[in-house]
């Protein structure tokens, strides 16, 4: 929420326009530091002239005409594309207020193409972030631990590739729209997560990286509106969202959801997330894996009104998802809905069917799910074991703290 000072409507004009003139600029231009050096110099004049002038009527086509100048401007000093400088002259040059979604699908196409599969995967979340996002290098830097300086050469590298590739500025059609849309959902998912539950480091959650997901999947859920995949996600968002203020103690450490104080979570975002899963379930014909998910978080927010979650039908959801995807996270997390639904022992059963390969290996999550259901089962020795085993694989302070105090509590407790 933003105040109506010339400062509050900048900021709410940054979060609504700035991908919005950035795709325009890169379909105008074909040059993506320019877009972004021009959307840039629109929001620092911005800054001064309505402060100086007032906040004009529409934010959003001022900003946009400010920004084409700019890039015309520095088109014209350098003397050089001379077929862009036509096309940007194209409907008169400077003085018309140029209106934002004179091309309403142009951030769609920058979605698809920051996300493109022939980029690695972490410049595409880096491209993401930067272009549609408006962050800045050191700001993505330290949401991912890296130095400004390597983030800026990834992001270089990036826009070069696409470049050089000749990857096409557009949404794709016909058989190759799912499998795109499906890497685009990916990266949201991806950024989403790394900021709903960091992997590494000493915060709980970093509402910053989880906060623009959010914004980025409900852009493209407006521009996609009968998708049931993206609906899910955004559902699926909105739900763990509601939970953010929860999950950390006083301490700072983590918080586990059966202790959380419901109090504490939002109506509003669990509101949001109900909206996007009945949009989602409206146009799917069969459920998919964000869809399913979502009905998972869902299942969850609604024990705010019932008193009770669902397991068995938390656990029916996960069977699902497992037959969908062999990520053994997946199987993990169906172990232990089943463990809370019929019982630890029904859970640990499955969980003994599961191998420490791959991702399992490194992560601390197969031995600490399976501490917590022998706690459940009051086997006590077997579970500070386990939680021992935790300690050695954990990522992350807050989880770290965590572990070691159900490890106290176990250590005490008769076996």
């Amino acid at each position: 929420m933003t105040d109506g000072t010339p400062r509050g409507a900048l900021t709410r004009a940054f979060a609504d326009e700035w991908g919005r003139i950035v795709a325009s600029l890169v379909r105008t231009t074909g040059d993506w530091a320019l877009a972004e050096d021009a959307a840039q110099e629109a929001f620092a004049t911005a800054a001064t002239t309505w402060a100086r002038d007032g906040i004009p009527r529409r934010p959003g086509a001022w900003l946009t005409t400010v920004a084409r100048n700019r890039a015309l401007d520095r088109i014209r000093r350098g003397a050089t594309e001379r077929s862009v400088l036509a096309a940007l002259r194209e409907g008169g040059e400077a003085v018309r207020e140029l209106e934002p979604d004179d091309v309403p699908d142009d951030r769609l196409r920058l979605v698809f193409t920051c996300c493109h599969p022939a980029l690695p995967l972490e410049a595409r979340v880096a491209l993401t972030l930067r272009t549609l996002c408006g962050l800045t290098v050191e700001e993505i830097a330290h949401a991912f631990g890296t130095s400004p300086a390597a983030t800026a050469k990834r992001l270089v590298r990036a826009r070069q590739k696409i470049q050089r590739a000749g990857i096409p500025y557009e949404v794709p059609s016909g058989a190759a729209l799912p499998a795109r849309l499906n890497g685009v959902i990916a990266v949201l998912y991806l950024l989403f997560t790394e900021g709903y539950a960091p992997s590494d480091g000493t915060a709980v959650v970093r509402p910053e990286l989880s906060g623009e997901a959010i914004r980025l999947t409900a852009v493209l859920a407006d521009l996609m509106p009968a998708e049931p995949e993206v609906l899910g996600l955004l559902a699926l968002e909105h739900f763990q969202d509601s939970r953010r203020s929860a999950r950390t103690a006083d301490d700072g450490s983590l918080v586990p959801l059966d202790e959380q104080d419901r109090g504490r979570w939002s109506t509003v975002a669990i509101a949001a997330g109900e909206q996007a899963l009945a949009a989602a379930e409206r146009s799917a014909a069969t459920p998919g894996f964000m869809l399913r998910q979502a009905r998972i978080a869902a299942l969850h927010a609604r024990s705010l009104g019932t008193g009770r979650t669902d397991h068995a039908a938390i656990a029916t959801e996960y069977a699902a998802l497992v037959v969908m995807s062999p990520a053994p996270q997946l199987a993990l997390a169906r172990a232990v809905a089943v463990g809370l639904a019929e019982g630890p022992a029904a859970g640990l059963a499955l969980l003994d069917e599961l191998e420490p390969t791959g991702a399992l290996r490194a992560s601390s999550s197969l031995p600490a799910a399976r501490a917590d259901l022998l706690r459940r089962a009051a086997r006590f020795p077997e579970a500070a074991a386990a939680y021992r085993a935790a300690l050695d694989l954990v990522r992350t302070e807050p989880e770290r703290a965590f572990l070691e105090r159900r490890l106290g509590e176990v250590s005490g407790a008769p076996g």
